[in-house]
């Protein structure tokens, strides 16, 4: 499946720019999902918001986001409030802040991105922003709105392309949890048995074995199962006369 394209804008530092796009680096598509089920009708469940005083569905047009107050009242906050406070400019990385290559700790590191250039015109510009980066092994730092929300991100130049990665922020890292210790050197037993098990990096060193379970279940439930009887479909409303309800007869068609 081709890559899918989520955000078009520039990059730009000091007076280089150029015109990019970004890329999901990771896909959830080939998870397993499950519907909700009615176990007495064999009907999908949906989902719906409803009050929680009067349990009653609430329209589209009347949900609102809310922030909660000590009184335990809220603040309503509308959709255009929200993006009124968010950066001027969405739709440009403006990388004004440079830091060693390596230095940001793993934990800080959010999603990845892929980031290309959009035309031939700003790919020259693009390779120049990636190899001056490389050549001062230093990565970039910059704002961005992705997902609704504010993220610092950074840039790492990554073969021909860079990678964007949104960051955690300060608030949201935890401290690291203190551990005992004690003085100790390295096992030359334990360090020759590391050894034995060393190999080079693929990706099917990281494969989801619950997830390859999960389709074999599937697969052997699917094919054990008894065929299940055609549901009846509702009656049509009565329309007067020969007059004849299109999409019934094509669902009667398509199961003859």
């Amino acid at each position: 499946m081709p890559r899918q394209t989520f955000w078009k804008g520039h990059l730009r530092l000091s007076l280089v720019t150029a015109k990019v796009s970004l890329t999901p680096a990771i896909s959830q598509s080939g998870k397993i999902r499950f519907h909700v089920i009615n176990r007495e009708t064999g009907n999908r469940v949906e989902s719906r918001y409803v009050d929680s005083v009067t349990h009653r569905p609430v329209a589209d047009r009347n949900q609102v986001k809310g922030f909660p107050k000590e009184d335990g009242d809220f603040v309503l906050l509308e959709e255009d409030e929200i993006d009124a406070v968010a950066l001027e400019s969405t739709r440009t990385i403006d990388i004004q802040t440079f830091v060693p290559a390596g230095s940001i700790d793993w934990i800080w590191y959010d999603r990845p991105h892929f980031l290309k250039p959009e035309d031939k015109i700003g790919a020259e510009a693009f390779s120049v922003i990636r190899e001056a980066m490389r050549a001062s092994k230093v990565v970039g730092i910059a704002r961005l709105v992705l997902y609704r929300r504010e993220h610092a991100v950074l840039l790492e130049p990554s073969g021909k392309g860079i990678i964007l990665w949104t960051l955690h922020y300060g608030d949201e890292v935890r401290d690291a949890v203190d551990t005992i210790d004690k003085k100790a050197k390295a096992d030359k037993e334990l360090q020759a048995a590391l050894d034995k098990q060393l190999t080079n990096w693929k990706p099917s060193l990281v494969q989801d074995t619950v997830q390859k379970k999960v389709q074999k279940l599937l697969k052997t439930k699917a094919k054990d199962a008894p065929k299940s009887k055609a549901k009846k479909q509702p009656a049509a409303a009565k329309q007067g006369g020969n007059v004849i309800n299109i999409m019934d007869a094509l669902k009667k068609s398509l199961q003859s």
